[in-house]
């Protein structure tokens, strides 16, 4: 199975623009071997069963219910809100969600890879923590749940993007297919 690698946010990412603005931000890649569609990742990463997890955690202590079909919907581009997110910016290559208290971004982009060779799709996925403005006039920072945190933050990105790279692998026989909704 290939490796999921840290790498840096591409240039035409919609996260970009909260690294340029100071936050936290991070990036993560995986390749899959044939032409994954964009609404085909959104719908596998967030119907993993290690997702799923997260969603049901979202429903008890947030009440935030979502359901699979609701996230294939988000795919599709057909929702503006799952679970405890509300779509901030979408196109045809990604996606970019909000949380509910503005302070964290969660993102998605599938580019399939040009060349002569075998197709092959890059999976991105990334975070951002906005930083809170202390009110001292000090330097802004995500703060301390966030930092002390950040070793599981990484790890949970890694294993949520391999998850979704597994669920892609079973679900798409013909890889050169179209969408799978």
């Amino acid at each position: 199975m290939p490796t999921v690698r840290a790498c840096p946010i591409p240039e035409n990412a919609f996260l970009r623009r909260y690294l340029d603005t100071g936050a936290f931000a991070d990036c993560y890649r995986i390749s899959f071997d044939g032409h994954v569609h964009q609404s085909d990742y959104i719908a596998a990463f967030y119907t993993t069963r290690l997702f799923r997890l997260e969603r049901l955690i979202l429903h008890w202590a947030a009440r935030r219910p979502s359901t699979d079909e609701e996230a294939v919907e988000l795919g599709l581009g057909k929702r503006t809100h799952f679970a405890a997110w509300r779509v901030e910016a979408q196109d045809d290559d990604q996606l970019l969600l909000c949380d509910d208290t503005g302070r964290t971004r969660s993102w998605l982009m599938a580019v399939v890879q040009p060349g002569s060779g075998p197709m092959q799709t890059v999976l991105h996925f990334g975070s951002a923590v906005v930083p809170r403005k202390d009110s001292a006039g000090g330097a802004a920072s995500p703060g301390f749940p966030f930092s002390a945190l950040l070793g599981f933050h990484k790890l949970y990105s890694r294993l949520l993007l391999r998850a979704a790279h597994a669920r892609l692998a079973m679900r798409t026989p013909d890889r050169a297919a179209g969408p799978s909704v």
